[in-house]
């Protein structure tokens, strides 16, 4: 691959591929909320917690640095509510080892950890929350998996399209 006249290496040319992938992460607001993102240390904290083996594969496999992600308040008024980055890649969550956490895991331990976290970084909230019932009469969104009936998935993924359409309603488009 030749760009102005000059040979890119192996580096550049796998950093021009690397398509950036889309997420929407739940959190029920009472547990953490955007807010709490907000107050975090630098707007950073780790995505930790998660006990389902498709949301933990997603963050452990999957989930790259620079990823977007939208922020999901689930629960009495679910809505979409921000837009964060992933700032760090899949590792082990020691929350599952410590018998004090919210969500122990006794069978996780550091030699053999079971559940994975990702560090996100708050970009913006939104102006206004987009609420799910708002979402459901999208055009463009049909697919989207958070609007699949019976679809609990906390951590899931979301196509470029779709994303574009939600931050196309957070700017009031």
């Amino acid at each position: 691959m030749v760009a102005a006249g000059k040979t890119l290496g192996l580096t550049e040319v796998k950093l021009m591929v690397k398509s950036k992938k889309y997420w929407l992460m739940k959190s029920e607001p009472g547990a953490f909320s955007i807010d709490d993102l907000i107050k975090s240390p630098g707007g950073i904290t780790c995505w930790d917690g998660v006990r389902n083996y498709q949301a933990r594969n997603i963050m452990r496999d999957e989930m790259k640095k620079g990823d977007r992600v939208l922020f999901y308040h689930s629960g009495k008024n679910p809505s979409v509510v921000g837009l964060a980055e992933v700032v760090r890649e899949g590792y082990p969550d020691h929350t599952a080892w410590d018998e004090n956490s919210v969500h122990p895991d006794p069978k996780s331990t550091p030699e053999k950890p079971i559940w994975y976290m990702v560090d996100i970084r708050l970009e913006t909230k939104f102006e206004k929350p987009i609420p799910l019932k708002e979402l459901r009469n999208v055009k463009g969104l049909e697919n989207m998996v958070l609007l699949k009936k019976g679809m609990r998935l906390s951590v899931q993924p979301v196509a470029k399209k779709e994303f574009d359409i939600v931050l196309s309603l957070a700017k009031g488009a």
